[in-house]
């Protein structure tokens, strides 16, 4: 069995909404209100039973009117996704949910405006971080170790276990080859991508699908029987398959991808 297979459950008669995952979000800006919806709708479209969202309100009437399904209230989820389409200010209302949602327990996806918000020495979720390269050398400064991007384009297999050692996390580093690293210096690299892949909104895509793929993993998560870095690499397989379908068709946007994923799930239900 092929690893989506593996880690995307077709739903049981027995399940509910919670049974299958909720993942909350705390993505999007009035700045940047896009992140969000592509978020939700990938995570949607990866097959979680609730997807929670948080933040401002003029966004979530946004998320809403494309998503009717997103609950916009804080409540329990599995997982969440911090930091797409977010702001580096950590006294906005955004950065100030996303420290709260990392100061707890739990599983989650950090990603962009979160990745520079956090004191990774201080947090207590576990989490798979998806910078990309200039994300990357920001964030090992903020650490303390001064690395160029060129530098991390150059060698990203070195750069991402630096990172995980020095944060304790898991680390996807985005690129045209994704490259995914543990604390416990564990590596793989993704095949190269479709070009398709890269478009503006395609990472907030890659972090939806990463919160569902966990939320709907987390007895599996919490036993052991999976990790995080296994459902990182399938995250990664999976956006790239959704990304080849929506590519069929001609130019690619992001929702393209998000909508895309909906297909490859079901040709990957065991």
């Amino acid at each position: 069995m092929d690893l989506l297979s593996t880690v995307l459950r077709r739903p049981a008669a027995e399940d509910d909404k919670y049974s299958r995952g909720v993942v909350g979000f705390v993505t999007g800006s009035t700045e940047f209100p896009g992140a969000a919806i592509l978020g939700v709708t990938a995570a949607i479209r990866t097959g979680v039973g609730m997807v929670r969202w948080l933040g401002p309100n003029s966004v979530g009437n946004l998320v809403i009117e494309v998503r009717p399904e997103v609950v916009l209230q804080d409540g329990r989820a599995q997982a969440w996704v911090l930091g797409s389409g977010v702001g580096a200010d950590p006294d906005a209302e955004q950065g100030l949910n996303v420290s709260r949602v990392a100061s707890m327990p739990g599983y989650s996806v950090i990603d962009a405006g979160a990745l520079d918000i956090l004191n990774f020495l201080k947090i207590r979720t576990k989490a798979i971080l998806t910078p990309h390269a200039g994300e990357a050398s920001r964030l090992l400064e903020k650490l303390g170790h001064q690395v160029s991007r060129t530098k991390i384009e150059a060698e990203p297999i070195q750069a991402a276990l630096h990172l995980s050692q020095l944060t304790g996390q898991v680390i996807l580093l985005k690129g045209s080859i994704s490259t995914v690293a543990t604390p416990a210096g564990e590596t793989w690299q993704s095949p190269p991508s479709n070009p398709a892949l890269a478009t503006a909104g395609s990472g907030d895509v890659l972090a939806g699908i990463l919160g569902a793929l966990i939320a709907s993993n987390f007895e599996r998560l919490e036993s052991q029987e999976l990790s995080l870095e296994l459902l990182a690499r399938a995250g990664v397989i999976l956006h790239s398959k959704a990304a080849d379908l929506a590519a069929e068709a001609g130019p690619v946007a992001a929702l393209d991808i998000a909508e895309s994923v909906r297909q490859v799930v079901g040709e990957h239900y065991a």
